[in-house]
């Protein structure tokens, strides 16, 4: 029997740096639509946003996609995401972040299947191999590692591992999360942990209470949307590589 799988796109209105981030026009269409339009092409049976925002529940539907509000204190995406969970049918729930116009099935469904595999995981993730060395030390990008079945074992804004000796390979958080539906209420359900406090990284409290975390490889980078920088770098790539990927074509 399959599982029904259901993605969730988090998309609140303020934001610390670029505000209503989700309505900003990038490449001739909105954030938001962006990244509905990548999620289009995924194998998921059902997609919603949800927002504290009626101008951006009005897009999504626009863009003939389910709008469901939130309370706006709610304070995280997976707190957004397990809201729309708790009142509709599935068995793996995807947090599909906002910020990340470049997701597309080459990322989601590899993702979705490898955790349909793993009968006693209940959360998956992508990890990318970093290939700009400034990205280590950025505090923006979440470092990882893995053991030799790719369960986390630790994740940090710090470069992770130290390299005392020579041949580190660094690997990040990229894209979204994939969630068992009971896993991801139970996750919502926990008080936040010490290290996911000091850290501000949600994945330190699976950790520290106790459950593993798949890491799924992805070959292919994203770029997500923080800052006005991070805008002009998606337009660049549109405008050099769109065609790579068919569904950011306009």
């Amino acid at each position: 029997m399959s599982n029904r799988i259901l993605a969730v796109v988090p998309a609140r209105y303020g934001s610390t740096r670029l505000q209503c981030k989700p309505l900003m026009e990038m490449g001739g269409r909105p954030l938001l639509s962006w990244v509905l339009k990548g999620l289009s092409g995924c194998n998921v049976d059902d997609i919603a946003v949800a927002t504290d925002h009626e101008d951006i529940a009005a897009l999504a539907r626009k863009e003939g996609f389910e709008a469901i509000m939130t309370p706006s204190e709610l304070p995280s995406g997976s707190n957004r995401t397990a809201w729309v969970a708790r009142r509709k049918s599935a068995d793996i729930v995807l947090n599909v972040q906002v910020d990340d116009p470049m997701v597309g099935p080459d990322m989601i469904d590899p993702l979705v299947e490898a955790l349909g595999k793993s009968r006693d995981i209940g959360v998956a993730l992508l990890a990318k191999r970093i290939e700009n060395a400034d990205e280590v030390s950025n505090p923006n990008v979440v470092k990882v590692v893995f053991d030799r079945n790719m369960r986390a074992l630790y994740f940090s804004r710090s470069p992770i591992p130290y390299e005392r000796n020579k041949g580190a390979a660094y690997f990040k958080h990229i894209g979204p999360y994939c969630y068992r539906r009971q896993f991801l209420l139970e996750f919502d359900s926990w008080p936040q942990t010490p290290l996911e406090k000091i850290e501000s990284l949600e994945m330190l409290r699976i950790l520290e209470m106790g459950f593993d975390i798949l890491c799924v490889e992805s070959k292919r980078d994203t770029i997500e949307i923080d800052t006005q920088e991070d805008v002009l770098a998606f337009e660049k790539y549109l405008r050099e590589h769109g065609d790579e990927l068919p569904w950011l074509k306009k």
